[in-house]
């Protein structure tokens, strides 16, 4: 299993067998966005077939551990080039 920085979280491994996913945004309050979900999922999967890792703790840094989706992180860019409606 690769460990390392990945975007938005970064994962560390211990003996025996134990993978350390820690969240690094903590000025988003570790929230998610579509990339890091990708790479989250992609690390998990690693993770899953790696016969020596026995054990994954998911942890935030600084005072939150994940406050779900980040919503200042869907621009316009990845919703399609539109921006989303407001209400007036």
């Amino acid at each position: 299993m690769d460990t390392g920085y990945l975007t938005g979280f970064e994962i560390q491994s211990e003996d025996p067998g134990i993978a350390w996913f820690r969240f690094n945004t903590p000025v988003r309050l570790n929230g998610m966005a579509t990339c890091i979900k990708q790479d989250l999922i992609e690390a998990a999967t690693q993770a899953q077939m790696d016969n020596t890792v026995r054990v994954l703790i998911f942890t935030g840094s600084d005072r939150a551990f994940c406050a779900a989706d980040d919503l200042k992180a869907y621009s316009s860019a990845e919703l399609g080039g539109t921006p989303p409606m407001r209400a007036i």
